[in-house]
């Protein structure tokens, strides 16, 4: 067997296995109970009538569980999915291609939509809101509209910058627009539990709430960490118990509040070199390699909900908390 064809099954099996630990009915998906209800609601009515669903808008931080609930959406539904994002979008003929091979009743996953270009998003607007394609055809005096008849979809979107959205876009999805929570550490640990299970791994429970505690109240981050766990466990040949757990997170230089190495630097050069700030965030990222754009979207956002690091008018304060921390 070639090293291609190894690398192939590899990335077939990590793929399966992810595909395995994403819950396949509504009562595995744990958490984010308003908006399960609020679809299973909007779903089981727009069935019952025959119809296609309204369109849905879900938008919150990655790994919370937006593609999950979208495969749930369509599977409630009994249709099919097909699934893009918004940068395979490129040109407008990509998104006719896309709408025109929709069968009536089908679920059109379009996965970061805060990224499809303005030229794409007219072409949306009258697809979404009265199921019809409007493509021009030539250009200048000659130039036409054809007007082509799409069958009835279910367009389920999902962002993590609802922001980037416009206001005409955000408006037509007139299902309902969903934020995804942080998960609480009990329901990690519900997550983490099943997820253990199907991996065919012995983990004690301690163990799995010392890995939902650093997890970053994120789902997909704790698998992430479990199934790092497992591959130590099994080199050791024992189960998942807290000694592995620590050694696991000491390898990956994650603390025990779930800062990662960067998070660290972030707060020790504020504290350290800033005597506690305020300091400007440019100068945070030089002083630490990272792009701002990473230290605003990724790093602070957590660093700010454990009330380690304040964004004042002048610049980051780092807390008390956060100090305390940092010397111990």
């Amino acid at each position: 067997m070639s090293d291609s064809e190894k690398k192939e099954i590899t990335r077939d099996d990590a793929n399966n296995l992810d595909r395995t630990l994403r819950p396949q009915t509504w009562e595995e998906y744990i958490g984010q109970s308003k908006t399960k209800e609020n679809l299973r609601i909007l779903l089981t009515a727009a069935k019952e009538r025959g119809h296609a669903a309204e369109h849905i808008l879900l938008y919150g931080p990655p790994g919370l569980g937006k593609t999950t609930l979208a495969n749930l959406v369509s599977k409630t539904l009994g249709t099919n999915m097909k699934v893009t994002s918004g940068p395979a979008i490129e040109r407008v003929g990509d998104l006719a291609a896309i709408l025109t091979n929709l069968s009536p009743g089908d679920v059109l996953f379009i996965d970061e939509i805060h990224r499809l270009s303005k030229s794409i998003e007219e072409v949306l607007y009258p697809a979404m809101e009265s199921g019809v394609l409007d493509i021009i055809i030539g250009k200048g005096p000659s130039a036409r509209t054809v007007q082509l008849e799409l069958p009835p979809f279910t367009m389920v979107a999902a962002t993590t910058r609802i922001s980037l959205l416009s206001s005409p876009l955000r408006s037509r999805f007139s299902g309902g627009t969903f934020r995804l929570d942080f998960y609480t550490d009990d329901e990690i640990a519900t997550i983490l539990k099943r997820s253990a299970e199907l991996l065919g791994v012995d983990a004690s429970s301690s163990a799995l709430d010392q890995i939902s505690k650093r997890c970053r109240a994120t789902p997909r981050t704790a698998n992430y960490l479990l199934k790092r766990c497992r591959d130590l466990a099994q080199l050791e040949n024992v189960e998942i118990d807290n000694e592995i757990i620590n050694r696991t997170f000491e390898l990956l230089e994650i603390d025990s509040i779930g800062l990662g190495k960067t998070d660290r630097a972030v707060l020790e050069i504020i504290i350290n070199k800033f005597n506690g700030g305020p300091v400007g965030l440019n100068t945070i990222a030089a002083a630490t390699g990272e792009e701002p754009s990473t230290i605003e979207d990724v790093i602070e956002p957590y660093l700010i909900r454990h009330g380690l690091l304040e964004r004042t008018p002048r610049g980051r304060v780092s807390t008390h908390t956060a100090v305390s921390h940092i010397e111990n």
